[in-house]
């Protein structure tokens, strides 16, 4: 029969008619094997079994839905790190470096007397090089030192502020930021609103698609993001403080497999 239809296609194509004969070809193929598979001579993979018109759809036994779920909360800070330091400027390197170290000595007893624990206080930088008027002729030697200030509590804020600038004209305050010193507890509560969100999701596809959610396959957690929330309004900030922390997002994004039914 295939031979028959063979030279019945070929004849068709050389008469401008290939299409209607390739057509036919296929339709007595695919007759054939429906045959051969009613009477078990043929096997096909159970995954095709309900889609007889060719291969698309879902694998049936291994179908799954992978999807991202985003959580995030937000926490005020309780925690406050100030960068400060000194600075000088003396005809000479030695006595540039020296005096740094002294106004350096000086902050650190003023930040102490703030209420700032000893292993609260780091070095952070220390400097010394030439200045010019006219290159390559040295005018006078600069000298810094940094100090990175950890503030624990936040109502001692506006204190370590003070002592610093009562450092003397030397000191330096060049940055400030704030923290959550313990975020367990709003890391886990961005874990259950970023897996709520993925299995949203699966739900609403696996709805969209006709199928069922099935059991989870495997969850995974692709890391955490803290990210600064504007400060809003200042109800948040005492009358008697010029510092406020505002709040900060703490976020979770989870990839969570499903399967499908």
């Amino acid at each position: 029969m295939t031979q028959d239809v063979t030279k019945d296609a070929w004849r068709d194509a050389r008469a401008g008619r290939a299409g209607d004969g390739i057509a036919r070809m296929i339709t007595i193929r695919y007759a054939t094997a429906a045959a051969f598979l009613a009477a078990g001579l043929l096997s096909t993979p159970a995954a095709f079994a309900s889609t007889p018109a060719g291969y698309a759809g879902f694998v049936a036994d291994d179908a799954k839905i992978t999807v991202i779920g985003n959580g995030a909360v937000s926490a005020a800070p309780d925690r406050m790190r100030l960068q400060a330091g000194v600075e000088v400027r003396r005809a000479t390197a030695g006595a540039a470096f020296g005096d740094a170290r002294k106004a350096a000595a000086k902050l650190r007893a003023a930040l102490l007397g703030a209420g700032v624990d000893e292993d609260d206080l780091r070095t952070s930088e220390i400097s010394l090089g030439p200045e010019y008027d006219d290159y390559p002729k040295v005018s006078g030697y600069r000298a810094g030192q940094g100090v990175e200030v950890l503030v624990r509590n936040l109502d001692r804020a506006d204190r370590v502020v003070d002592a610093v600038a009562s450092a003397g004209e030397e000191a330096r305050l060049s940055g400030i930021s704030f923290e959550i010193g313990d975020p367990a507890k709003a890391l886990a509560a961005a874990r259950d609103a970023a897996y709520k969100d993925a299995a949203a999701k699966a739900r609403q596809y696996a709805r969209l698609t006709g199928r069922r959610l099935g059991r989870v396959v495997s969850v995974h957690e692709d890391g955490e993001g803290r990210a600064p929330i504007p400060f809003e309004g200042v109800h948040l900030m005492a009358a008697d403080k010029s510092i406020s922390p505002g709040r900060q997002s703490v976020g979770v994004n989870v990839t969570v497999v499903f399967q499908l039914r």
